[in-house]
């Protein structure tokens, strides 16, 4: 097998690759609630807007994650098999196609804002706000597109800084202008919502400008703009392979929440406002253990490519031991601090005595999802992301979505027994993931084939004796 010198093992050390993604996640998460927070102070019904908003554009986002997500494990693999260049031309192909999809996207969202919020069951009240949100920000798709592709190449080539960087530039500058935007700071107009989203572009296109500057840089060779016309059909087969199954997976989740928005949204404007304060604080339950998980992808990604299926197989339970505990602990603290933090973003005594049940039940979510999360991502490292597509398919609209609309609309017990599917839903998924992980099936495939090539090897040096 071939073995990795001292430097790829600690730039793609778990701790390495973890600490940049925790502080990104961090900051986004911590300058996000700043952000909803802000978006608090226009109207609960302004907040409603940009939770539901969000949920469409996460839905939309899989779309490009198919490629971006594909091309980032494929460029861990090829650089732990020591093919850089072929990992410099799988960027440069995932660049294209997501940039493609983005402007797609871009001119949809510009063009029908208004049919598309009122497709997805949002309450009429909402609809002046979500068509001037939804046209404005989403019109900038095409930042969001590359600025996954971009962060997702880099990270996976073992540099998780720059990506944390640009992120906290990017967000930092985001607070600023929501700040002088909505408030009518420093002589700037008072825009409110709108002010928002014009932010939210200005400072994704800066981020864009700076991830692209790094991307350039991020290989051996430079990428000059003559390699734009280069395309293998042989490694996009490759990043397709890894990437659909992804793809349908991310659509899967994405939109059954969009689904579930869209049963809160029929409850009524309170329980989806309830919804959005949970999530801004849900996010930091799991933050540490998302980045844990995300840096084990890579991580396994790359031990995978260099053939060290042993240590790909325990990374996951180092991950688990660490992740578990921190994401439980960080519950527990925030059933106990939830309510008084709630109380900052709203004075709504019916939204307030909603989430205060729901944080009971993140304390049951939260396990469940540190689970899925870090053995899910290292199926996908290993390529057998069909299986994490099909549970999603089936577990994740039978139970999280069906059940929802089930027990949450049609039997009228409201947002605490959608909260109860979505918990059943991750442990069904958590455990089945586990029991494919331990039968090392992708594992097993890839240390035949490494013997199948050393055994061929010593066959060639062995024949000219013959």
């Amino acid at each position: 097998m071939k073995k990795q010198n001292s430097g790829e093992k600690n730039k793609f050390s778990l701790w390495l690759l973890a600490w940049p993604i925790f502080i990104e996640l961090f900051l986004q998460i911590l300058l996000g609630t700043v952000d909803t927070l802000m978006v608090s102070r226009i109207s609960d019904n302004a907040v409603a807007v940009v939770g539901f908003s969000n949920q469409l554009f996460n839905a939309l986002t899989t779309l490009f994650a198919t490629v971006a997500s594909g091309a980032g494990i494929v460029i861990a693999q090829k650089i732990g098999s020591k093919k850089e260049e072929e990992a410099r031309t799988v960027a440069i192909i995932a660049f294209k196609v997501t940039a493609a999809i983005g402007v797609f996207l871009s001119v949809l969202l510009i063009a029908v804002p208004g049919p598309i919020a009122t497709m997805l069951q949002l309450p009429k009240e909402l609809l002046p706000l979500a068509k001037t949100y939804i046209s404005i920000v989403g019109g900038g798709m095409i930042l969001t597109a590359l600025i996954s592709m971009l962060g997702t190449a880099i990270r996976n080539t073992g540099n998780t800084k720059g990506p944390m960087y640009t992120a906290v530039g990017m967000n930092v500058i985001h607070i600023m202008m929501n700040y002088c935007f909505i408030f009518g700071a420093f002589g700037f107009p008072a825009w409110g919502l709108t002010g928002v989203a014009i932010s939210t572009v200005i400072s994704r296109l800066i981020a864009t400008v700076v991830l692209l500057l790094i991307f350039v840089g991020t290989f051996n060779r430079r990428i000059v703009m003559k390699d734009m016309a280069i395309f293998d059909r042989g490694l996009f087969k490759e990043i397709l392979v890894i990437g659909w199954p992804l793809g349908v997976n991310s659509a899967s989740w994405v939109f059954s929440q969009l689904a579930i928005f869209s049963f809160l949204a029929v409850l009524g404007s309170t329980e989806l406002a309830a919804r959005t304060y949970m999530n801004t604080l849900e996010s930091f339950c799991f933050m540490l253990g998302f980045s844990l998980a995300m840096a084990a992808q890579i991580q396994i990604a790359h031990l995978y490519g260099a053939g060290e299926t042993k240590q790909a197989y325990r990374a996951v339970y180092r991950v688990l031991m660490v992740g578990l505990p921190l994401v439980i602990v960080n519950a527990f603290i925030l059933v106990v601090f939830g309510p008084y933090l709630l109380g900052v973003f709203t004075k709504d005594s019916e939204i307030l005595t909603l989430c205060t049940s729901l944080l009971w039940l993140n304390l049951l979510l939260q396990p469940g999802k540190m689970v899925n999360m870090a053995i899910g991502n290292s199926l996908n490292a290993v390529g057998d992301t069909k299986f994490t597509m099909v549970i999603s398919l089936i577990f994740m609209w039978l139970i999280a979505t069906g059940c929802s609309y089930w027990f949450g609309v049609s039997m009228g017990w409201g947002i605490i027994a959608i909260y109860a599917c979505m918990i059943t839903d991750e442990y069904v998924r958590g455990v089945l993931s586990l029991f494919r992980w331990r039968g090392r099936k992708f594992l097993r495939m890839k240390e035949a084939d490494v013997n199948g090539q050393e055994e061929r090897a010593l066959e060639r040096v062995a024949s000219p004796a013959m």
